[in-house]
């Protein structure tokens, strides 16, 4: 038996849905890893991961098995073996599972057995759970393969190790959420290493999907826990880890360690890569965007410019007679800092339009929120005209502070294709912006320096729909309402537990109304990247219509 071993994880993006381009990805990563023994692939990469409905119908999964054999064919050639993730059908149900190629065939299937049915992931109602599974055979030595969320619990890998497994290779479609690399591999990885006295490599993909986004940061440890080799955070990589077989078992060599984005960076990341691969993926040829001279919008334009270059997004400021000079010149500065196409265009002449057209309903009461969201909804339909006429996406700019409670127009500013910031609260944004005028992420195709005004970052946030109007005239203060929102929406606390922590009863309980009455909005809402463990939508599914109130 060799007492040596090659094995390269492919740590790639995927596009749900696209078998053959996904196959092609395969090949060429066995290319670069032609001395490897062994080469590995994400969770479900051949169909893509998560695939959701799709992956019920039968034509997919007939494309998928045709596929399947032909990179196994492949696998007659030089070059190594291949763990491919895959979607199989047995005994007539739908399985999760990863298929080795080896010698010219599929020499071999194993199934997912924990599926997980919480937050994002709906694994139960599309798969059947596979039985406790055996290990493979790769070039003589006996390989654990659990999938994803079976290390998450310790019975498959206790299973896989008292069937005679010396290596666990896990495959993986995790998420990105804050601080979930560190809960990989402290709180799960580690643990079932040893617990078996087994190494584990952890492959995850890469890229973003609809609210989701993955970050790589695949990783290998040792039996003893020790962390051997990390991959970069949000790049495609294949790495070839270097493996001995020692008296107390296989051990992986020590290789690169690399550096993974810490906060803020990892969130800004995030929300570049998300909406590189929304944009790209479904066809738009750049982006557009309200450019309002507030940091929402100027930190959406950052995000834009780096994830698609400045030559793809378009931001336009429409004034009204309510926008200051300021924020003519903060918007103008932005658009200049950045290098992206700008345009100015009034609303004033449709505002004026709308007062005349509504004036006789409208007439003996008094303006208030109804004309205030009429500007809104204008710029949402010039933006939505814009889109229409010259095909960019319109990205629209609302954060998780004002999506929670409301503090956005249905059919204006909330209008658009997907929203970088859906899942950022406010401070967060803040946050995330003065990083950027500092730094510029690996990935990014902006350019380095500020590129957020000063101004931008320090002004009261306003939404300047009326004179002299500031955000705080509606709402706490966003360094009280993002703790009570956390309290409330990330941790599903009752109003009595976030009084107790230190805030006003009437504040909390006016919050808490906000939130609820605001879920009518938010399930008509774009898509928006996964930052938090709970985000609308995926994560977090209210009713529309209920009465219930914690305090």
């Amino acid at each position: 038996m060799p007492d040596t071993l090659k094995i390269a994880l492919a740590q790639l993006n995927q596009s749900v849905g696209d078998i053959a381009g996904n196959a092609r990805a395969v090949l060429e990563a066995r290319r670069k890893a032609q001395g490897s023994d062994l080469i590995v692939f994400p969770e479900l990469h051949l169909v893509g991961y998560p695939p959701e409905d799709l992956i019920l119908k039968p034509s997919l999964i007939e494309r998928a098995a045709a596929e399947l054999q032909t990179l196994a064919e492949a696998s007659a050639s030089d070059g190594p073996a291949m763990l491919v993730g895959s979607a199989f059908v047995l005994d007539g149900a739908l399985h999760n599972g990863v298929a080795l190629l080896d010698q010219g065939k599929i020499a071999a299937v194993r199934l997912k057995h924990e599926l997980p049915n919480y937050g994002t992931f709906d694994e139960m109602r599309l798969f059947q759970p596979g039985p406790l599974p055996e290990p493979v055979i790769v070039r003589g030595t006996m390989i654990g393969v659990p999938i994803c969320e079976d290390i998450w619990r310790p019975e498959v890998c206790r299973h896989l190790a008292d069937f005679g497994s010396e290596i666990f290779i896990c495959i993986n479609g995790s998420p990105y959420e804050i601080n979930k690399d560190a809960l990989r591999i402290e709180g799960v990885a580690k643990r079932r290493a040893v617990d078996t006295g087994l190494p584990l490599a952890y492959l995850n993909r890469v890229g973003g999907q609809d609210e989701l986004v993955f970050d790589g940061a695949s990783f290998v440890v040792n039996g003893d826990g020790g962390l051997a080799v990390q991959l970069r955070d949000w790049e495609e990589q294949v790495v070839e880890t270097a493996w001995t077989k020692t008296a107390q078992g296989w051990r992986c060599d020590r290789g690169a360690l690399e550096t993974l984005a810490t906060h803020p960076e990892d969130i800004y990341c995030a929300m570049v890569l998300s909406l590189r691969d929304y944009v790209n993926r479904n066809g738009f040829p750049g982006v557009v965007l309200g450019l309002s001279g507030g940091i929402d919008s100027a930190a959406c334009a950052a995000i834009a410019v780096d994830a698609l270059g400045a030559d793809r997004v378009w931001g336009v400021m429409m004034p009204s007679r309510f926008t200051s000079q300021e924020s003519l010149d903060d918007a103008a500065a932005c658009a200049k800092a950045l290098g992206i196409r700008y345009t100015v265009m009034p609303i004033g002449n449709a505002v004026d339009g709308f007062d005349a057209m509504l004036g006789a309903a409208f007439d003996g009461t008094h303006r208030d929120l109804a004309e205030e969201n009429l500007q809104s909804r204008i710029r949402g339909t010039a933006l939505m005209a814009l889109s229409n006429k010259f095909g960019p996406m319109l990205v629209t700019t609302g954060n998780k502070s004002e999506m929670s409670v409301g503090y956005a127009t249905i059919y204006g500013d909330m209008a658009g294709g997907y929203n970088p910031l859906k899942d950022a609260y406010k401070m967060t944004v803040c946050a995330v912006a003065r990083w950027r005028n500092q730094h510029v992420p690996r990935i990014a195709l902006g350019p380095a320096g500020p590129v957020i005004p000063d101004n931008i970052l320090t002004k009261a946030p306003s939404a300047e729909l009326r004179a002299d109007q500031r955000d705080c005239d509606s709402l706490p203060p966003y360094d009280v309402l993002d703790p009570i929102l956390i309290g409330l929406v990330e941790h599903d606390k009752s109003v009595e537990q976030v009084v107790a922590e230190g805030f006003e009863r009437e504040t909390v309980q006016s919050v808490e109304r906000l939130l609820h009455l605001a879920e009518y909005k938010r399930r008509q809402a774009p898509p928006g990247v996964k930052l938090t463990a709970r985000n609308f939508g995926r994560d977090r599914r209210y009713p529309i219509t209920h009465a219930f109130r914690s305090g």
